[in-house]
């Protein structure tokens, strides 16, 4: 317990903290103890053989230290509290996984005990990094705890301490890979032992999740089971907490989950590898640029499938967090998104800008090429496609000064038959390849109207997906790249229209990344899913490219400059 005063070299207003044994420190927490002893479905014999030693020793290394200087956790024994918390809800949640799932039935009986140890231990070390990074401890003579040496309990009884005191380092940065060098301190090499035999896998996943490291080409069910009990922990002791202690900082914690959410997509997801078409990442020579929102809501539906609490639902939240923590960087002018023209957009497009590459890229194979060209351009921006006819009777007069060129081929202007024949006037100089091959057209002089195209000449209307945005964003991209295609030849549409709306087959929608069943649901919510009957199922067969196909019918109400009749019936829906 703390007394109300500390005599000596510290002030009466830091009391610190009582040198308790470890068993009493332990037993403040008896309730959440015996909770734990229930999860595992232990005897009490079992259990105090095998998970009560592991216990003390960890009340032994953080003693009643917090978990944090003013936020989540932070009154005495917090980080105790908040290891046992954890790890308790991290084996609640085993129940409902199976681990090693590729392994016999006699193997995974073998090893689903080791599983669920580590994934114990996994949530009792998830914060571990914090004594070691966050916090220095001194005792009334003014010693300092060695936390890479030995358990704090251990240290104050060689000390024979009866309080010792914390200080909070300025700016520390949060470095999780720490707690590796604590879990000696904390498990016996007996235990790792264990949890290695008979696999090359259990002890290589728990120390993942302890170091904040991912498992690239495997996925961790135990570090998946942890962040979602530490965010549900944190997230519930910030709501209980905020009135007796002001006002919480609501949102610190979420930094790993965004970033790690971000590296995952960058290793897993085609949509999210750099400079590729339809790409959310571009990397040129000024940075890593992201797309957004568009990257924040595939952020948010990667996160809301892993069911993780407190995660923020708008982007302006997410992007408020990130550029406090240092991941995304602000303009010099103070702007806190930029804007971006990548080789494929014609027009500039708002984004986010990475501190560092190697944040999202770092191991993450095969490696991103940058760009050799700059990303950042002014708002508004737009790229011109616009080439100057081969047979064009002279070269065009040179802009006043100042003016910049609009995107032409220069190829094409050097090999023009004029060009080749008739040399400029000499009160003409043709500007230099380097100007004429510009990429932004910002200046450039408006071109002389031509006619009005005759009714036969008239341009097919361009079609755009106009869903709304609370429309899944996988689903909106997958369904705007199939509506895209309706503007180009007719061999090359991946729908087609039907008397009730546009027909999509499921095939094009999975070589898209995006299931059908998600489709389907997603579509429903938002109320442009045409079913086929009143009671029938979602989908109906169409003759799709002379074939009968399965798919959905999309409303039309969707599609900007949609028109069944403006197409030939290229599909014929069964009744």
């Amino acid at each position: 317990m703390l007394s109300s005063a500390s005599h000596g070299a510290f002030p009466a207003s830091d009391p610190g903290f009582a040198a308790l044994p470890v068993p009493d420190v332990l037993a403040s927490a008896d309730g959440l103890v015996s909770r734990i002893r229930l999860c595992f479905g232990l005897s009490r014999d079992t259990f105090d053989a095998e998970v009560q030693p592991l216990l003390q020793r960890y009340a032994g290394y953080v003693h009643l230290l917090p978990a944090t200087a003013d936020n989540y956790f932070s009154s005495p024994a917090g980080l105790l509290n908040l290891g046992l918390e954890v790890a308790f809800y991290s084996l609640q949640g085993t129940d409902a996984h199976i681990f090693s799932g590729r392994s016999t039935i006699s193997a995974r009986r073998q090893l689903e005990p080791r599983w669920r140890l580590a994934t114990f231990i996994g949530g009792l070390c998830c914060e571990l990094h914090r004594v070691l990074s966050h916090l220095i401890v001194t005792d009334e003579a003014g010693g300092e705890w060695p936390q890479f040496l030995v358990p704090l309990g251990d240290w104050l009884a060689s000390r024979s301490a009866t309080r010792y005191f914390v200080r909070w380092r300025p700016n520390a940065t949060e470095s999780r890979g720490l707690g590796v060098f604590a879990l000696p301190l904390v498990i016996p090499g007996a235990t790792l032992q264990y949890l290695a035999q008979d696999n090359s896998i259990i002890v290589p996943h728990l120390l993942s999740s302890i170091s904040g490291q991912p498992v690239y080409r495997d996925h961790n069910v135990l570090d998946a089971l942890v962040r979602r009990s530490l965010a549900l922990v944190v997230d519930r002791n910030l709501q209980a907490n905020a009135d007796r202690y002001g006002v919480p900082q609501f949102g610190s914690h979420l930094e790993r989950y965004l970033v790690d959410a971000m590296r995952r997509l960058a290793s897993g997801s085609p949509s999210w590898f750099p400079n590729r078409e339809k790409s959310r990442a571009w990397l040129g020579s000024d940075g890593l640029f992201l797309l957004w929102p568009q990257a924040a809501h595939d952020v948010q539906a990667l996160l809301e499938a892993d069911q993780l609490a407190g995660i923020p639902k708008a982007p302006e939240t997410m992007l408020d967090l990130l550029l406090e923590a240092g991941v995304f960087v602000q303009q010099p002018d103070g702007a806190s998104t930029w804007f971006v023209l990548p080789p494929e957009l014609k027009t500039a497009a708002e984004a986010v800008k990475l501190a560092s590459p190697a944040i999202l890229l770092n191991g993450v194979t095969p490696p991103a090429e940058p760009l050799t060209i700059s990303l950042v351009c002014p708002p508004g921006a737009m790229r011109t496609t616009q080439k100057t006819p081969a047979t064009a009777p002279a070269p065009a007069p040179v802009p006043p000064p100042g003016t910049q060129f609009s995107l032409l081929d220069a190829t094409d202007v050097a090999t023009s038959p004029a060009a080749r024949t008739s040399p400029p006037p000499a009160s003409q100089t043709p500007a230099p390849p380097s100007a004429v091959v510009a990429d932004l057209a910002v200046q450039s002089p408006p071109p002389p109207p031509s006619p009005p195209p005759s009714p036969s000449q008239a341009a097919a209307p361009t079609l755009k997906l106009n869903a709304p945005m609370r429309l899944n964003p996988a689903v909106r991209d997958a369904l705007a790249a199939i509506v895209s295609t309706l503007n180009g030849p007719g061999s090359a549409a991946a729908a087609a229209p039907v008397a009730a709306g546009l027909f999509v087959p499921l095939a094009e929608l999975e070589r898209r990344g995006v299931q059908p069943a998600l489709a389907g649901r997603a579509l429903a919510d938002v109320g442009l899913l045409v079913h086929a009957g009143r009671d029938g199922p979602a989908t109906v067969t169409a003759d799709f490219r002379g074939e009968p196909t399965i798919g959905l019918v999309v409303a039309p109400a969707c599609i900007d400059g949609f028109d069944p009749a403006a197409f030939e019936p290229a599909a014929h829906e069964e009744p």
